[in-house]
């Protein structure tokens, strides 16, 4: 069933027919659909529809070039209208209407505010001036083979709980310790209800691993990627990922494709207990517009 979603994720774009998809998933389609129910509490219809608007909303966010319709068809939308009444149906307002109040929420945000704070300065920082702060930088990956465990829930501090209860002592037993590692956040917080946020604590493993308890195997696409070091805690790091999609994509003339996002936690990144201060590179997958 993992392997459904993240067919669905990849594929948003394109037609997904009950069939191909019970297929992925080695179940008949009558008997996959009621099984995809009882396991997500959703339809195959409603989630499908759900991810493919809230998928939207972050990218009319993010993407103040792309138009509606543009955005709409991005996700799998035959057409404006339809989109248009899944799109009210869920949030409660037009796609334009969404876009222009996420553009004001922006405008007024802390952290402009904590930028004007800390540079001294009055003005709003232009784009070069926010890329030099981020220090962004554009890498191409390879392919990378991961072992992983699920937790869905909020963000923030259960994520850290999960990994300090559950995935360490996991990878203590399957000899994992001192190997790259990484954190997907499947689903954007603002938009998706937080009982519904899927998260996916990863580690870096031989094509030889075989995982162990629940743990599951997928593999991370290459590709073009944009990276952002960051140090603080828990709190900082939701900063840091909005002005990364807020600020610097915008601005950016590329655009955020169906690969995941997610942080990269190389071998040697340092966490203190005592503080919670981490560090890790903030990636986001681009391609260009």
């Amino acid at each position: 069933m993992h392997r459904v979603l993240e067919a669905i994720d990849q594929r948003l774009d394109q037609p997904l027919d009950l069939a191909s998809l019970a297929s992925v998933a080695h179940f008949s389609p009558y008997h996959f659909h009621r099984v995809f129910a009882a396991w997500l509490g959703e339809t195959l219809g409603d989630y499908l529809r759900r991810r493919r608007v809230e998928q939207a909303a972050t990218r009319l966010a993010a993407q103040p070039r792309l138009s509606v319709l543009q955005v709409a068809l991005s996700v799998g939308f035959g057409s404006g209208e339809a989109f248009s009444r899944a799109f009210k149906g869920r949030f409660g307002c037009s796609p334009t209407a969404w876009r222009a109040q996420r553009k004001r929420d922006q405008a007024d945000s802390k952290v402009d505010q904590a930028w004007r704070r800390h540079s001294g300065q009055h003005e709003l920082p232009t784009a070069t001036q926010r890329e030099a702060a981020m220090n962004v930088q554009l890498i191409d990956r390879q392919p990378t083979r991961v072992a992983y465990m699920r937790n869905t829930g909020p963000y923030g501090e259960p994520i850290g709980r999960f990994w300090l209860d559950v995935v360490a002592p996991w990878m203590a037993t399957d000899g994992l310790m001192g190997r790259a590692r990484y954190g997907i956040s499947h689903d954007d917080p603002s938009v998706t209800a937080a009982a519904q946020c899927r998260y996916d604590a990863c580690v870096e493993v031989d094509d030889d691993y075989v995982p162990s308890g629940p743990a599951l195997i997928t593999t991370l696409p290459g590709g073009r990627y944009a990276v952002m070091r960051f140090e603080g805690n828990g709190a900082d790091i939701f900063v840091a990922w909005r002005r990364l999609l807020a600020e610097w994509l915008p601005s950016s003339r590329l655009q955020l494709d169906m690969r995941p996002c997610f942080e990269h936690y190389p071998v040697g990144s340092r966490w203190d207990p005592e503080t919670g201060v981490f560090d890790c590179e903030i990636t986001i997958p681009v391609a260009p517009l």
